[in-house]
């Protein structure tokens, strides 16, 4: 049996790892990207919220002025929540921080026109040189109504590491991906077991259909459970019992048909003997009678004969169904014994030819080779045309051992492409108007089925010219080929 190396089994695991792999994945992806949401925005809010919250409990004079307003500016950096900041002032001219360097890199052009459009201050996530930020901008503003304010020119811009959150969120990745990967290991033993249990059925209906081809028809299959492949397998044995119960009748019809043609032509075989005797009584004398009379009994001779080789013919061909042809082989000089089937049906008046070197011996039954070529020659003198020719010759194979090769060929006009799927049929009319010919119609079936006895075979042809040809080849044994 040819591997697979993506059989069902295969495929079946690989989707169900797919699919696990999928859902492991598409979980994961999804967990983090909630818990790296959560982690974040937890961490924003926070920042967010503290940072407003301090600016709006510091009290500021205006116009703010440059002495003292780093003091200021540490003291809130020092109240940062959940981590230091670095608290950045920009009041007109006046750059200042709690910090080393009075201006920031960090904070983006953005982010200033956002803190001047929007008095509720604003903020954005920045990352610089791999190191991510959290930016907070928060104008400081005056009441100048009841529900109005104006924004003072002082703008504070807190600017909070994120690096806490960035390894957290790197372990929320590392753990993400640890518990997908022994989770796909594990849906590794249910895709296994999910395979075996689908597989096991499929292999039983194909071990049982293997069983059935090679003729056991009572090869059933166990049923199990109550699903779709129960009620396959269920399908099954019912087909296989309707098969085999057609086919033990089509045995029994057979072998009754057998029978009958067998106890028929054995049962016509004593009085047509009689009755052949009688006709060649009857033939001698007919020169004596009236033309009517003479006519008359030569009609019956003429039919009786035929009656004879029919019956003789169907005996024969029951042998062979009945497997009771035996074949008794000895080694003959091929052209000797072609030579001799030529002369006793009187074909050596120049209506056949033949081609035939000397020398050639093999084993073959005397008397069914003698019935091969006398079909074969009477068959193209009586559709096709003489002269008929004869040609033997041995024809070595790549593979295996050499071949006898026995050819006939005709000069009629050739076998009709329709004609010749049927030409070995029994009984087979190549012209359906003509219901009766010179023969039984199982001449060529017979001769078929000793070429098959010899472990030959035999095929029918057109030659290009025209004329029809027919090839015998049985395979000759080393000792043949030698000798």
């Amino acid at each position: 049996m040819r591997s697979r190396a993506f059989g069902l089994r295969a495929r079946l695991v690989l989707s169900f790892l797919l699919v696990a792999a999928v859902s492991a994945g598409t979980t994961a992806a999804l967990t983090y990207r909630e818990a790296r949401n959560a982690l974040l925005q937890t961490a924003q809010d926070t920042a967010v919220s503290s940072f407003r919250d301090q600016v709006q409990q510091t009290g500021w004079a205006l116009p703010v002025q440059e002495e003292g307003i780093e003091e200021v500016l540490r003291d809130l950096a020092r109240k940062g929540k959940p981590h230091p900041w670095v608290v950045f002032a920009e009041y007109g001219s006046i750059r200042a921080s709690s910090g080393e360097s009075p201006v920031s890199t960090v904070i983006t052009p953005e982010l200033r026109r956002a803190a001047r459009a929007n008095p509720n201050g604003s903020f954005e996530r920045v990352v610089k040189d791999g190191v991510p930020y959290l930016t907070i901008a928060m104008p400081t503003v005056f009441k100048s109504g009841p529900y109005s304010v104006l924004p003072s020119g002082l703008v504070l811009y807190a600017v909070m590491r994120m690096t806490d959150e960035q390894v957290n969120v790197e372990a929320l990745l590392t753990a993400a991906r640890d518990g997908a990967l022994p989770g796909l290991a594990v849906s590794l033993i249910p895709g296994l077991i999910a395979a075996r249990s689908v597989l096991r059925p499929v292999r039983d209906l194909r071990r049982a259909a293997q069983s059935m081809g090679s003729g056991r028809l009572d090869t059933r299959i166990q049923v199990r459970g109550s699903d779709e492949l129960a009620d396959l397998a269920h399908t099954f044995n019912e087909s296989a019992g309707q098969l085999e119960r057609s086919v033990e009748e089509l045995r029994e019809a057979e072998a009754r048909a057998r029978r009958f043609a067998s106890d028929v032509s054995h049962e016509l075989r004593t009085p047509l003997a009689g009755m052949l005797a009688v006709t060649e009584v009857l033939d001698e004398d007919a020169s004596g009678l009236d033309a009517d009379t003479a006519r008359a009994v030569r009609l019956v001779s003429t039919e009786t004969g035929k009656l004879a080789v029919l019956v003789e013919d169907l005996m024969e061909i029951s042998r062979f169904d009945a497997r009771a042809a035996e074949l008794n082989a000895d080694e003959v000089d091929v052209a000797e014994a072609i030579g001799k089937t030529l002369q006793s049906r009187h074909w050596t008046d120049g209506r056949v030819r033949t081609e035939m070197p000397d020398g050639i011996r093999a084993r073959l039954d005397p008397r069914r080779f003698d019935v091969v070529v006398a079909n074969l020659v009477g068959n193209a003198l009586r559709h096709g045309g003489a002269p008929v020719t004869v040609g033997l010759r041995v024809e070595a194979r790549p593979e295996g051992p050499p071949a006898l090769i026995t050819e006939v060929t005709d000069s009629g006009p050739g076998i009709r492409p329709d004609v010749l799927p049927h030409i070995f049929d029994r009984f087979y009319k190549a012209d359906a108007a003509r219901t009766r010919s010179a023969g039984s119609g199982l001449g060529l079936a017979i001769t078929l089925e000793n070429v098959r006895l010899h472990g030959g075979t035999i095929r029918a042809g057109n030659l290009p010219g025209g004329g029809a040809v027919f090839t015998v080849e049985i395979p000759l044994h080393a000792e043949e080929a030698d000798g």
